[in-house]
């Protein structure tokens, strides 16, 4: 490891700019470049506010299969404010996570490569040997959705399941435990898949897309309202 967490708070790393939450690193060109290079597939999900009914099993699936530790989490079901009036109450659930973002600040952050984009899949993801515990990509997350692994000591977050049930060739963890198939992922670059055909045939809308990250995780609307990109 060339770069150890010692060496770098002492002073050996990239010049960080901060302006809200969102940060600005000075990296090469040839460095980012390199990090945001979309390979063939461009995986994507799609959350079905519609038919979500808050149960969290998705949440319980991504810790066993992702041996995530007590304390923190990759994924949240946060339900919303009673809506209505008695007895015709409803609730509306939405899924808080790694929007997995084509432009992703935390890997514009980063100053040692540990927060990238995997140019096969586009899934943003961490390589925690590199990682020096700066917390430049947790503060560029303009979704706060990153955490340090208490274990690991190391960022961490939602990698759609590519180190585990991806790699044997499966659905993400959340996505098979869904009871009501309120999660859809795949291949956004294929027009065929399920997640590309749910995007053209339902209304949806991604988070903060004003920004200009081109998240990819993207949600049906419980009811119908302002559509955001």
């Amino acid at each position: 490891m060339t770069c150890t967490r010692r060496n770098f708070l002492a002073g050996a790393g990239a010049v960080i700019f901060t302006t809200g939450v969102v940060g600005q690193a000075v990296l090469s060109r040839k460095t980012l470049a390199a990090t945001m290079e979309d390979g063939d597939k461009r995986y994507g999900m799609v959350h079905d506010e519609t038919l979500c009914i808050g149960c969290t099993a998705c949440t319980e699936a991504c810790r066993e299969v992702n041996k995530v530790p007590e304390g923190v989490t990759r994924l949240k079901i946060v339900r919303s404010e009673p809506q209505g009036e008695y007895p015709n109450i409803d609730y509306t659930f939405t899924r808080v996570s790694c929007q997995h973002c084509e432009n992703a600040p935390c890997v514009y952050v980063c100053p040692t490569g540990a927060a990238f984009k995997d140019p096969e899949t586009g899934i943003v993801d961490v390589d925690a040997f590199k990682c020096v515990g700066c917390g430049y990509c947790l503060a560029a997350c303009p979704y706060q959705v990153r955490f340090f692994n208490p274990e690991t000591k190391s960022a961490d977050k939602c990698d759609f399941c590519r180190k585990t049930n991806l790699a044997e060739g499966k659905q993400p963890a959340c996505v098979e435990s869904c009871p009501t198939k309120a999660l859809t992922f795949g291949d956004l670059n294929d027009p065929q898949s399920d997640v590309s055909k749910l995007i053209t045939q339902k209304t949806v809308y991604r988070d903060k897309v004003e920004l200009g990250t081109k998240p990819q995780l993207y949600k049906v609307p419980h009811q119908k309202g302002e559509i955001k990109g």
